[in-house]
């Protein structure tokens, strides 16, 4: 499977994840997210540079709903519901979101 963007290919799995984290930028996220229907706002690009910069400073690792739903609440100062980052990323908070964050795809069972 593969992107079309900006008249390239980028290579990615059969679920759609980046093979090549370097092929990552903000306008193929936005692209990425386009083919799910998904308009980024800010809320959408905290929870990716949260999900990022967990997956590249922190040992490779792609944070379940729950961490999420934690780290999210500290940034944005309130209590924060599994519903919010559902209605932000439909399809799965970490397994969406981590996909249009460019990060590798996580071998977990759930996303809560």
């Amino acid at each position: 499977m593969a992107y079309e963007f900006e008249g390239k290919e980028i290579e990615s799995t059969a679920t759609g994840y980046l093979v090549n984290p370097e092929d990552w930028s903000r306008e193929l996220a936005e692209h990425i997210a386009s083919l799910d229907g998904v308009t980024l706002g800010p809320r959408h690009w905290d929870v990716i540079d949260y999900l990022r910069e967990e997956f590249f400073e922190n040992n490779q690792s792609t944070p379940n709903t729950r961490t999420i739903i934690k780290a999210m609440s500290d940034k944005w100062g309130e209590r924060v519901e599994q519903k919010t980052l559902y209605d932000l990323f439909p399809l799965d908070p970490s397994k969406q979101g981590g996909r249009i964050a460019g990060v590798a795809e996580s071998r977990r069972k759930g996303g809560y």
